[in-house]
């Protein structure tokens, strides 16, 4: 398939589309806006349907309900829009609706910088929103990675009935690569795809409400609510099949790195460094960090491992909590940090790197 140049979010937005994506519903905000952008010119094509709500709330609740009546359907924002929307996330997950979004996000907290961060991981990991509810988050660190799972998380999101994440920063979103895009589903995909879900979209046909949604409108039946709940776990439970970690040259490493999203692109070429010169590192970069992948952190030799080097674009360091749970205190663990719109310089790393290899 041929490659072409693309920028990360008009890449995204195009993956979308090639997955039967058919609404989308958004609103400006740096440095995601060439997604809402890109849809406004392509949905026409295709014969979806763009709006530009007049604000987050809005236009959240427009998927919310156009992906109740089983049309694919997905929204974006960065960092504070993404905050705006959590209350319509969670009544998606509520109602098990299948969504998704992708939050390109920036330095904070409040409405911070337009620059890159990743100080959006515990909302996007550990409360995105109310009522404990679970997503998968997939953390793409190349532009094809973004397409590539763009166009995965619709799937997803059909198969569970739940929202799904794609958790992009600033420099993902705003970067030009090239890219294969994957096969655009016809329009009988698409429709069978709908159709599947015609036993609880609302098209206008009477509803299984019995079997259909935690929220049942006017009706609080705290044991129906539990055992919806606890369906709710048994699913999350299923998502270790899922789990996406990219482990690179961890086997003998004396420090492994541990970085997802730009910054894990970034300390992959400090590896790459690092090995011409003699010097054994490695890398664990989650591709989903919700579901985390503990399990690569058991695979480190804590023989000859002297740290774990946790890497963010994000202070206090907030995926490090994850990274404390997967080591389970077999090592030392280490950080290097930036954050408010700086980007992870490989000085940084390779400066933190020879400082714990001198110990």
């Amino acid at each position: 398939m041929a490659r072409v140049l693309m920028k990360g979010c008009e890449a995204i937005a195009e993956a979308a589309v090639r997955a039967g994506c058919r609404f989308f519903a958004g609103y400006p905000i740096t440095p995601q806006n060439e997604i809402p952008e890109y849809f406004a010119r392509r949905m026409p094509e295709v014969g979806g349907v763009f709006v530009q709500g007049e604000s987050e709330v809005a236009s959240v609740n427009m998927v919310y309900g156009a992906a109740s009546a089983g049309t694919r359907s997905m929204t974006s924002s960065s960092s504070p829009g993404i905050s705006l929307k959590s209350e319509g996330i969670s009544y998606a997950a509520a109602a098990r609706v299948p969504m998704v979004y992708a939050n390109i996000s920036r330095g904070g907290p409040g409405v911070g910088a337009i620059q890159p961060a990743q100080q959006d991981y515990f909302q996007a990991t550990k409360a995105s929103g109310n009522g404990g509810f679970e997503m998968l988050v997939l953390a793409p660190s190349t532009v094809q990675e973004a397409v590539d799972l763009t166009y995965a998380a619709f799937d997803y999101a059909d198969r569970d009935q739940n929202p799904v994440l794609i958790l992009a920063d600033g420099v993902i979103g705003t970067m030009m690569e090239p890219v294969e895009l994957p096969p655009m589903k016809s329009d009988e995909e698409i429709a069978a795809i709908r159709a599947g879900k015609a036993a609880w979209a609302c098209t206008g046909h009477k509803l299984d409400y019995a079997n259909r949604s935690w929220i049942q409108p006017g009706q609080w039946d705290t044991k129906k609510m539990q055992q919806e709940n606890e369906k709710a776990a048994a699913m999350y439970a299923t998502w270790e099949q899922d789990v996406q970690v990219e482990e690179y040259h961890t086997q003998d490493a004396e420090v492994v790195i541990a970085a997802y999203g730009i910054s894990g692109r970034i300390a992959k070429s400090v590896v790459d460094i690092c090995r011409s010169a003699g010097k054994k590192v490695g890398l664990i970069r989650p591709i989903t960090v919700h579901p985390f992948p503990y399990a690569a952190f058991d695979r480190i030799n804590y023989d000859v491992c002297k740290a774990v080097l946790d890497v963010e674009m994000s202070i206090p360091a907030q995926m490090v909590q994850d990274v404390r749970a997967g080591v389970k205190g077999r090592c030392p663990i280490e950080t290097c940090l930036c954050s408010g719109g700086n980007i992870m310089s490989r000085e940084a790393i390779l400066n933190t790197v020879d400082a714990i290899l001198a110990k």
